[in-house]
């Protein structure tokens, strides 16, 4: 059994010491997306997981396909031609100036990608799990075609499929999300759920917007996992990262988890941020890590919340920490933790 991820790998290029974009003459380079994210940090894991993209074949797009099997991610699957490897530039905020990010991925070498250059039948098999965003269909209309083939070909091989509503403004609206992601969540069993997630990718309300009192509205929360079962009866769990953001660095984090009828929630960390990007991505790897490992629902949603904030702590978008990293703040009886 292997967790199969599919998405974008993007060059991200961050600005220097805060800088705003317009102000820096220089940029500091690695790589990202969301599913390869995952990826990485269920490789971390010591999971058994592969990352299916298309990047082109020059040395940007050899370099990102080096980056993810430099920590243990199969990359067989991986298609190599296209013009050019999609780019995201960041720069981080400050209190009260909010991180941002410039989308440069238009005629990317996964954007222009067929669903006929993808093969599931030799990716995917029986016990396996699949594994997109909520960021993935939104890249363009080819790739949404493929995810969609690739769904169908595992709700026919009865293939796990979980999925990270991830919604991101800036690439599409949320008119456009919902007719998209309310026809794809037919094929899910398992929904990640965060903030805006709810009412822009399905119009389910479960947030008010104000990111200061997420974890204030755990019971809105709790109702839009129910509805999202309700509606969609196939999805067996949802789980959910609630934050309280004090500012751009300081904030509370805790996840709830609902599963066979039950809430699960786990301590709230109190947390100073070094980089936020990829903390739900974090979350997200090690919750599929809880499930398919055999965690138990209560253990499932501590591991998954310990490694989304160990994240914030760790520069770039991977997640590059063990399961005893996570388990020792798991485990911590430090004073940032309560019930």
């Amino acid at each position: 059994m292997k967790v199969v991820t599919f998405g974008e790998i993007m060059l991200r290029l961050k600005t220097p010491e805060n800088l705003r974009i317009m102000q820096s003459d220089g940029f500091e380079a690695s790589y990202g997306g969301a599913e390869a994210n995952v990826a990485v940090s269920l490789a971390m894991y010591e999971d058994k997981c592969a990352f299916v993209s298309k990047v082109p074949n020059n040395p940007v797009g050899m370099s990102a396909l080096s980056e993810v099997r430099h920590y243990g991610v199969n990359t067989e699957y991986m298609l190599r031609g296209g013009d050019r490897l999609g780019i995201y530039f960041f720069e981080k905020g400050s209190d009260i100036r909010s991180t941002n990010v410039v989308y440069d991925r238009a005629f990317s070498a996964f954007s222009l990608s067929q669903p006929s250059e993808y093969h599931w039948e030799n990716i995917l098999e029986p016990g396996d799990v699949f594994y997109f965003s909520g960021v993935t269909p939104a890249v363009s209309k080819y790739v949404e075609d493929t995810l969609r083939s690739a769904l169908k070909y595992c709700k026919e091989n009865d293939i796990q499929v979980i999925c990270d509503l991830n919604y991101r403004g800036k690439m599409w609206s949320k008119e456009q999300a919902q007719v998209v992601m309310r026809d794809l969540m037919q094929y899910v069993d398992v929904c990640i759920a965060n903030d805006e997630d709810f009412e822009a990718t399905l119009g389910i309300h479960a947030f008010d917007g104000n990111l200061s009192t997420g974890i204030d509205q755990i019971d809105t929360y709790k109702e839009g996992m129910l509805e999202i079962t309700r509606q969609f009866p196939n999805v067996k769990s949802v789980t959910s990262v609630l934050r309280n953001m004090h500012t751009v660095e300081e904030g509370d984090w805790m996840g709830i988890y609902y599963v066979d009828g039950k809430f699960y929630q786990s301590p709230i960390h109190r947390v100073h941020s070094l980089e936020a990007v990829g903390a739900g991505d974090a979350y997200g790897a090690a919750f599929v890590h809880g499930l398919i490992n055999g965690f138990d629902p209560q253990k499932t949603v501590d591991f998954a919340i310990s490694a989304s904030v160990l994240k914030l702590m760790i520069q770039h978008d991977f997640n590059v920490v063990t399961e005893e990293d996570v388990f020792k703040i798991m485990n911590s009886k430090n004073t940032n933790l309560s019930r």
